[in-house]
């Protein structure tokens, strides 16, 4: 009996330091599931903002063609007022919101954690591009939805992250750098119904030049922004499935001529869109148009009209319904609507409104498969011509083969030809470097890096010169000494 209480107190001390044990493994899961709660509640903001997004673009586009149907006349007067009130707004309210997105974060990303980066991807001038990218597909501007999706995103996940941490309860282990690449990337992926592909483009393009840290939270956030979408929007492709297949008879040469061709003009592409429009303008005219915005948007806006005005408007918006009806293998109502639609997209861009080039390369890319196919007398398939030629000028234009195939393979519904896409694209890639050394989105990420910089100088002088002067230990009663 004397062994009783002994055994007792043992079983007593297992039991207590057991329960001890269980209750911090309960606290580290509960603290990790909160984690992922939270990260899953920043990823759906982004998805449905994407939706939405969407359903807004959809709807320019139908008043886009509806205004044009019914007073094709106007586009002379609309386009290039259009272009000066875009640009005006831009630069009045988010000169951070041009052009693209995708650049502005990249070079938040790549710079100091001191310097004013969070500039580029804040909520304000993020969400103008929302409004401004509607308007310019209403004129007819030839931009995507999916740059701006990105920087929303970002700009999305990163208030996300600031607010939780206000409330108490901070997405603790995940860096500024990450919520921004979580935002961004999970922002392609809705946009593009493409969860594979917002991953990829994270790694490939976000990742290039960035101490980025992919840990799992991240990448699950990235895959939970494309599934959503997927949950509410259905698994439908982009630009509907693919339905042809592999040629029976030199699929190599097919495949290497596409990225060649594609490369060059792709490389072309990404060679206008960094020079910008002064560069080709004479010398005398430069430092005009550099210091006069809007005149350079309504010479812009001409050009335009006069581009929609020889393709029979098949040149503007995001060029969505062409490229589906090439892929589908039907033939194109405008002759050269890929070197045309190359153009829009230059042009639209150099107006210096906001607005994505996903989609018009995309598009621009189908055209090049479509005069492909007559250059050869169709002696191949024009749907795989036009699914290789997609996924190659993509690839020429941002230098991310991998990307660019991958979106194309979801977008299209076409696994199968996936090994095919990644060849095409990795040669188109090699081209454009001949033309563009610099991928694109990293050259004008380095224009907004650069800006940030001059900004941070000028606000420390400012601060320095506003700042009292303290004289050295002595110098004041050397000074009052000397006086009579």
């Amino acid at each position: 009996m004397s062994h009783w209480p002994r055994i007792l107190r043992r079983i007593w001390t297992m039991l207590h330091h057991g329960s001890r044990r269980k209750a911090r493994q309960l606290h580290r899961m509960s603290h990790r599931t909160l984690q992922f709660s939270l990260l899953l509640a920043g990823a759906a903001m982004v998805s449905f903002m994407s939706l939405g997004f969407a359903r807004m673009v959809d709807l320019a586009l139908h008043w886009n063609a509806t205004w044009i149907a019914r007073v094709p006349w106007a586009i002379w007067i609309a386009l290039p007022l259009g272009m000066v009130c875009l640009r005006w707004a831009t630069l009045r309210f988010a000169p951070n919101a041009a052009g693209s997105g995708i650049p502005q974060v990249i070079a938040s990303l790549s710079l100091p954690a001191s310097s004013g980066r969070l500039k580029l991807v804040t909520l304000y001038e993020s969400m103008w591009k929302v409004p401004l990218t509607f308007l310019g597909l209403v004129l007819g501007a030839s931009i995507g939805r999916e740059g701006p999706s990105v920087q929303v995103g970002a700009a999305l996940m990163l208030a996300w992250g600031r607010l939780c941490k206000k409330m108490g309860v901070p997405l603790t282990g995940v860096q500024t750098n990450e919520l921004i690449a979580t935002g961004a990337a999970g922002g392609l992926a809705a946009a593009f119904n493409a969860p594979l592909a917002g991953v990829v483009f994270a790694i490939e393009e976000l990742g290039r030049g960035t101490a980025l840290r992919w840990q799992r939270l991240v990448l699950l956030g990235v895959l939970a922004a494309g599934f959503i979408v997927v949950v509410f929007a259905g698994n439908n492709p982009y630009f509907g499935t693919f339905t042809g297949h592999a040629l029976e008879h030199n699929m190599a040469g097919w495949v290497l001529l596409c990225g060649l061709v594609c490369g060059i003009g792709g490389g072309i592409f990404s060679w206008l869109l960094s020079k910008g429009a002064a560069a080709f303008a004479p010398a005398r005219w430069r430092d005009w148009l550099c210091r006069r915005p809007l005149h350079l948007a309504f010479f812009m806006g001409l050009i335009l009209a006069a581009l929609g005005l020889l393709t029979h408007y098949t040149v503007f918006g995001t060029g969505y319904e062409v490229a589906s009806s090439a892929m589908a293998g039907h033939s194109l109502e405008s002759p050269s609507f890929g070197p045309a639609k190359l153009l829009a997209t230059v042009v639209s861009y150099w107006a210096g409104i906001p607005g994505g080039i996903f989609t018009p390369a995309l598009t621009a890319g189908a055209g090049f498969g479509v005069e492909l196919y007559r250059w050869t007398g169709a002696l191949a398939d024009q749907r795989v011509l036009v699914l290789l030629c997609m996924a190659s000028f993509l690839a020429a234009a941002t230098q991310s083969p991998l990307t660019a195939s991958v979106i194309v393979m979801e977008m299209t519904g076409s696994q199968p030809m996936l090994v095919w896409l990644l060849i095409a694209s990795l040669c188109a890639s090699l081209v454009s470097r001949l033309f563009s050394p610099q991928p694109f989105y990293h050259y004008s990420a380095g224009r907004f890096r650069q800006q940030v910089r001059e900004s941070d100088i000028a606000l420390a002088k400012t601060a320095s010169a506003a700042s009292p002067k303290i004289p050295p230990s002595g110098v004041e009663g050397k000074l009052v000494d000397s006086g009579p």
